[in-house]
């Protein structure tokens, strides 16, 4: 019976009060507050986020990715009729051709033109569903398309936030680097420089992964069966360096912390059973998992009773009643019933949730 309900969609709803979605960003970003829970003591500690120092351990290492936002939202007109067209880049396919989400997807057919300005255009050249489609930029040579976008661009922020963002970089991670995302890995967006540099003076080890967060992430599961639900693909990267350290340090039964559900979903997508990749005793190393370097898409899909190889604490933010973000928590958690739980204190003691909101340490 709990076996199915944890492939109940309805199982993951919870009541969230509307002001509770955090609109705007805390500054400085290490003062959003942090509910801290202990698997193994059930103990509940609230704090803010500066005192995460105070749970990290030297060895430790703390896992992030540096994944870039792009200004993914555009807005642009038919040519033909003069019909306002909104774009949202999802993935790229190669220098000028990408995956998108149209809106309205119905005025929009294979072979119509939507203008930005007048320096750069698109041509829709596949149609997809749910306002999916492929089109082809066209732009003037004097400037590169990421010079363009820049012009033309702006931060593509959740649907829940209404506010507008004052400030570009509070939608980036400090330690972003990699161009391609349309939307932020959140759990990082607490951190600052200086509380990086505090980090790793206290002997934590930081290494960085890549994933390209999709537009998929704010997909709601729609099937009440959640394993009929399709995750759409994004593109990871482990180095062999990073490999190396994390592996050197789950020998040394040193902690993995993932920052953010999408740090979680490299590790796991990458982890793989010591003995097929070393060809060692099945039996001896059963369970015992190794991160493999490489460079792929991944569809994971985590939901309970989904058993992690590689993450053995997480920091994460609140995430959205049914979404598969908080599927992913309460299989961390290891307790469907426990993680609502944990959810309704953070309500009841009004943390502000979602993208902007305030964050938890799961140990």
């Amino acid at each position: 019976m709990e076996e199915n309900r944890n492939l109940l969609r309805s199982t993951y709803f919870y009541d969230l009060p509307s002001e509770l979605i955090a609109q705007t960003p805390i500054e400085p970003r290490d003062h959003s507050r942090l509910f801290c829970y202990n698997r193994k003591t059930g103990k509940i500690l609230h704090k803010h986020f500066y005192d995460i120092l105070d749970f990290l351990h030297a060895g430790d290492v703390l896992v992030v990715n540096n994944t870039k936002v792009l200004p993914a939202r555009l807005f642009g007109f038919k040519s033909s009729t003069g019909a306002k067209i909104e774009v949202l880049l999802q993935k790229r396919i190669d220098l000028k051709n990408w995956e998108v989400i149209t809106k309205p997807a119905k005025r929009l057919d294979i072979g119509t033109e939507v203008v930005f300005n007048e320096n750069i255009k698109c041509v829709v050249t596949e149609k997809g569903d749910y306002g999916a489609c492929k089109i082809r930029f066209e732009f003037s040579p004097n400037k590169t398309f990421e010079e363009h976008l820049m012009e033309i661009g702006t931060m593509p922020l959740p649907p829940y936030i209404k506010e507008k963002l004052k400030n570009r970089d509070r939608y980036q991670t400090v330690y972003a680097k990699v161009e391609g995302s349309s939307a932020a890995p959140t759990a990082g967006l607490h951190f600052t420089p200086e509380l990086l540099q505090k980090i790793r003076e206290k002997g934590v080890e930081i290494c960085e992964v890549l994933l390209h967060v999709g537009l998929g992430t704010f997909r709601p599961v729609k099937e009440d069966n959640i394993q009929n639900h399709e995750m759409h693909s994004e593109y990871f990267e482990i180095s062999p360096e990073v490999a190396e350290k994390i592996n050197k340090a789950k020998k040394e039964g040193r902690r993995i912390i993932a920052v953010g559900t999408t740090s979680v979903r490299v590790l796991e997508s990458g982890a793989a059973l010591r003995s097929e990749v070393e060809g060692s005793d099945i039996e001896k190393d059963k369970g015992n998992y190794v991160l493999i370097p490489q460079k792929r898409e991944t569809k994971i899909f985590i939901y309970p009773p989904y058993k992690f190889k590689m993450v053995d604490a997480l920091i994460t933010n609140f995430h959205l009643p049914e979404s598969t973000l908080i599927m992913l928590v309460s299989a961390f958690v290891g307790d469907i019933d426990k993680t609502l739980a944990l959810y309704e204190t953070a309500v009841q003691e009004k943390y502000r949730f979602f993208s902007f909101g305030d964050a938890m340490f799961l140990e």
